[in-house]
């Protein structure tokens, strides 16, 4: 399913969503409710209000992310089937990496769909800190200085990003560079929810119905 996602020569946002799930044990993280929607949903909205063209990979035959992402397909959402999602999240990050060459697009953001405390604004934020230094790559961090997400990636990188294996994402590439850190607020960079354990600790501490 696709939309009219065109880049040309602005940054776009990929939403790497083909994962499996694994550790949720039968349940899919993705589909959590987050306040009134799918935490997919939530992480496609935000991304959305920033005005930036939007990329979700999905990976095959997943009926139930497709429908929660439907709703948002247009002008500024595409949906792309990632056949080899069993991989990990290198298969969704390589077709980001193509999505974004093909659009001739400055940069691209990676914006975990898991993250479910990462705001609107922070994502303007960081957009506004990269375009201040479009050739650097700029790396969220929770306030006491830890990495996490997102990360925006210049458009000089693509091509590495394009030949990223296995599970472990862009690590390889983010290795080889002088990262920019920006600071959000709390804990909001790094806290991702993987396990029924996760979430059930993550409701009780944020006052959310299961």
């Amino acid at each position: 399913m696709k939309g009219k996602a065109a880049v040309n020569g602005d940054l776009g946002i990929v939403i790497p969503a083909a994962g499996a799930s694994s550790r949720m044990r039968g349940d899919d993280k993705l589909l959590q409710r987050v306040g009134d929607e799918a935490l997919l949903a939530r992480q496609v909205r935000i991304a959305l209000g920033t005005g930036r063209p939007v990329l979700v990979t999905v990976p095959p035959r997943d009926a139930a992310r497709r429908d929660v992402v439907a709703p948002f397909v247009g002008g500024a959402l595409e949906i792309v089937t990632v056949a080899d999602a069993r991989e990990g999240i290198a298969a969704s990050i390589r077709a980001g990496a193509r999505w974004a060459r093909e659009q001739q697009a400055d940069g691209l953001m990676i914006l975990l769909a898991d993250m479910p405390e990462i705001m609107g604004g922070d994502l303007e934020r960081m957009i506004a800190g990269f375009e201040a230094a479009p050739d650097q790559v700029l790396r969220a961090c929770a306030e006491d200085g830890t990495p996490g997400h997102p990360v925006i990636f210049p458009k000089r990188l693509f091509a590495a990003l394009g030949e990223t294996a296995g599970d472990i994402g862009a690590r390889g590439v983010l290795g080889k560079e002088d990262v920019t850190a920006f600071c959000l607020p709390g804990r909001r960079a790094v806290t991702d929810l993987d396990t029924p354990e996760d979430w059930a600790i993550w409701r009780q501490e944020n006052g959310q119905m299961p």
